[in-house]
């Protein structure tokens, strides 16, 4: 599994709505925009897939900008990936699984459960894991400590 920069700043917004979910305003575009120094042509774009997939609804005229779709808690980070991912379910089952005939060896098949245990930890992974109404900021370290002694396990778990 790769995430790349799509990805990033599409869970960087989502956790941007999230954080103001219990407002009664929307969020607008600009400004995530300007919280993320991100172009908004970029967002809109990111936006269009996220609404594609059912993950934000957009609403318009005064006071109009985005929302989530549902409960930050029902919102895994996975699902935020796929929707701005440009690969289709298929093509990203195929990259678990797909190996030329004859090539296939360990280093492959370590591969393929690294790719898999990020991939099931982001997709158990919640949006709401990440709010924190003082410091969203404060709320993630312990996130990130806990993701690099993850990371641990399952490198002990590969090697054993």
């Amino acid at each position: 599994m790769r995430l790349t920069t799509k990805s990033r700043h599409a869970i960087t917004a989502m956790m941007h709505l999230a954080n103001h979910a219990g407002q009664q305003k929307a969020v607008t575009l600009a400004d995530i925009s300007q919280a993320q120094g991100v172009s908004l042509s970029y967002l809109e774009q990111l936006f269009a897939k996220l609404r594609r997939y059912g993950l934000v609804c957009g609403l318009r005229g005064p006071g109009g900008g985005y929302r989530l779709a549902r409960d930050a808690s029902l919102i895994s980070i996975a699902q935020i990936v796929d929707a701005v991912d440009d690969r289709t379910p298929a093509e990203r089952k195929r990259l678990f699984d797909a190996y030329r005939p004859g090539t296939r060896d360990i280093a492959h098949d370590m591969w393929n459960h690294f790719s898999r245990g990020i991939y099931d930890y982001l997709d158990n992974l919640t949006l709401d894991k990440f709010v924190s109404k003082e410091n969203t900021q404060a709320a993630t370290a312990p996130r990130l400590r806990s993701l690099k002694a993850s990371r641990l396990t399952v490198d002990q778990q590969l090697l054993s």
